[in-house]
């Protein structure tokens, strides 16, 4: 959800920060703020709307200092307003707080506070949390740093906190649970953001910080302990993270870059791992537990939004290659209706980001009732990461849009090999298919840069749909995951009403919608159900509807019927998915551009849900 970024050192702080938070804008843009640390003061400046607002807000101020907290807000608790934005002062203005995550018994703390005398400023948990912390250093007559953990013990929620002490610019003190936080060391001096992006132009060694853990940052060094008062060594990482891959390149926009880099990341994920002339197929993250994943009765793969499309395709190969039963789940309900999780049974757990709240609450539910956890996640050292038993990283790299393109194929290019590891090894598929399999998912990155060429037809046709107000999305077999992934996409960047259906689906309710005014996209590729999905074309004709058809490169039967027509490469019908999203995005992309919508920051939206 909402970006953090901090600076301690010798640089100028205020320049460190303001960059980092136009690198994490994508997290949240509601308001955003930043607080100085220098000269027993604390500069502080906020504003609603996006960074340049404040940065226009801020120029001409007194900026020095060498240690400065930064944050960019997707509102929780509180509209978004100057006053609601972070940082967060303590009542006696000497403490200044940035916050990522919701505090659940902020309430009660806060009437306590007030009940002391305490007047706040504004109506979020964060402000309760800086003062509860000045509070128990005041009665307590303690360093901050044992403030802060004290207060946390107290502390009932999620949070990835940073604070700044105007009697002390040289100290910082940072501490997570159940939201990402990673400090960036340097020479004498330390970064901190919610991921890497605005770290990695400085230094590429990182320690991420584990849920209960608290760092003390001073020039000279870094402290870190946990709410137990234990003190831990810190883990440094070094992070392959180039500045260029977080950089729009020349594009429009970071969604249109990152449609465009898919045949790389498709290829990354497959990098090292798939070598189809030799027969080779290795996955080393799964190594030690592929006997488990291939004696299980049953796997649930559990996601949200994107991801859990990825999982619906998976769905698809796990059942069609290893013959296992497979349930798709919402992560934000799996928890919450007493699932049946039997010992042994694998659960796949599918997040871009590695710290979708819900997911990772699904997963230690999941692991408690004697789960096997698989992870398969694109940020590494993330947060699900850590807590799987075991996984595959996508490789797709940063991926700054909010609405998931690269992400989404790299899951099902993952999601693919595993499922035929399975299938392999369990014998539920011969070796001249396996093989087959091989070469197809081999050809996949050139088949994505073959539809990528076709950008223009996707760009023609969104003229003409630009001023839609609800749009169909139609699919049968593995397309109909691609129904649904290609009507979110324009749902959440173009603000147009759409719906994805399995095709056969659409006589039982969303036929009566159908006029001259909606247009229907079906993905109608050549796959054993082709005859069916022509039949529900012309369905949609008798009923005057405007068709847009995905369909296989040189398919003389559909572009008769249809009104627009995109092709796409001939591809294995299981790993069509791959390809017959491309135009989707694509569409989508265009519509909202067309439209004037922010393409990278759709209102409302934020890249990571760090809070259920």
């Amino acid at each position: 959800m909402c970006g953090i970024v901090a600076y301690l050192g010798e640089r100028d702080a205020y320049h460190v920060v303001l960059k980092g938070l136009k690198r994490l804008e994508y997290r949240g843009y509601d308001s955003a703020g930043i607080a100085i640390s220098a000269d027993d003061q604390l500069k502080l400046f906020k504003k609603k709307g996006n960074v340049s607002d404040l940065e226009s807000f801020i120029e001409g101020k007194d900026l020095s200092g060498g240690a400065a907290i930064g944050h960019t807000r997707w509102a929780t608790h509180g509209e978004p307003t100057d006053n609601n934005a972070h940082p967060h002062l303590s009542s006696d203005g000497s403490l200044a707080i940035i916050h990522n995550g919701i505090i659940e018994n902020y309430s009660s703390i806060k009437q306590e506070l007030i009940n002391k005398g305490h007047v706040f400023k504004s109506d979020t948990d964060s402000e309760v949390a800086i003062h509860f912390i000045e509070d128990i250093q005041k009665n307590n007559h303690c360093a901050l740093d044992e403030a802060v953990r004290i207060a946390l013990t107290k502390i009932v929620g999620a949070y990835a906190i940073v604070i700044a002490d105007k009697h002390d610019p040289d100290l910082l003190i940072a501490a997570r649970k159940g939201s990402p936080l990673v400090i960036g060391v340097g020479k004498g001096e330390y970064f901190l953001a919610s991921d890497a992006t605005p770290i990695v132009e400085y230094t590429n060694e990182v320690v991420y910080l584990n849920d209960y853990e608290i760092a003390v940052l001073r020039k000279s060094g870094m402290i870190l302990k946990n709410i137990e008062d234990v003190q831990t060594n810190p883990y440094v990482q070094t992070i392959d993270l180039e500045l260029d891959a977080i950089e729009k390149g020349g594009y429009k926009h970071f969604m249109l870059k990152e449609i465009f880099e898919q045949p790389k990341s498709i290829q990354d994920a497959l990098r090292g791992r798939l070598n189809a002339a030799k027969g080779d197929l290795a996955l080393g993250g799964i190594r030690d537990y592929v006997n488990r994943i291939v004696s299980a009765d049953r796997i649930i793969i559990l996601a949200c939004g994107t991801s859990w499309h990825a999982g619906l395709v998976a769905e698809y190969f796990f059942e069609d290659w290893c013959r296992v039963p497979v349930e798709v789940e919402y992560a934000s309900e799996f928890r919450y209706r007493n699932p049946i999780v039997r010992e042994g049974d694998v659960i796949i757990a599918i997040s871009q980001s590695g710290e979708t709240a819900d997911t990772l609450a699904a997963i230690e539910l999941a692991k408690a009732k004697g789960g096997i956890i698989f992870g398969v996640v694109n940020a590494v050292g993330s947060s699900i990461a850590r807590a799987t038993h075991v996984g595959a990283y996508i490789h797709a790299g940063p991926e700054i849009g909010v609405a998931s393109t690269k992400a989404f194929t790299s899951q099902v290019t993952v999601l693919s090999m595993i499922a035929m590891i399975v299938a392999y090894k369990k014998g539920t598929i011969s070796q001249t298919r396996y093989h087959e399999l091989l070469a197809e998912l081999e050809t996949i990155p050139s088949k994505v840069e073959k539809a990528l060429e076709l950008s223009e037809e996707s760009e023609k046709i969104a003229r003409m749909f630009s001023d839609a107000t609800n749009f169909l999305y139609l699919g049968r077999g593995y397309n109909f995951p691609v129904a649904l992934e290609g009507a979110l996409k324009l749902k959440e960047i173009s603000y147009i009403h759409a719906e994805g259906y399995p095709a056969a689906e659409m006589k039982h309710g969303p036929i009566a919608l159908i006029d001259e005014e909606m247009p229907v996209v079906f993905i109608a590729t050549r796959d054993s159900s082709y005859d069916k999905i022509v039949s529900n074309i012309q369905e949609v004709k008798a009923r005057k509807g405007k068709v847009i058809a995905i369909v296989t490169e040189g398919d003389v039967l559909i572009p008769k019927i249809a009104d627009y027509v995109i092709e796409v490469p001939v591809t294995n019908e299981a790993l069509m998915p791959l390809v017959s999203v491309i135009p989707l995005q694509l569409l989508s992309y265009y519509i909202a551009d067309i439209r004037g919508c922010n393409v990278d920051q759709p209102r409302n939206l934020a890249k990571s849900v760090t809070v259920e």
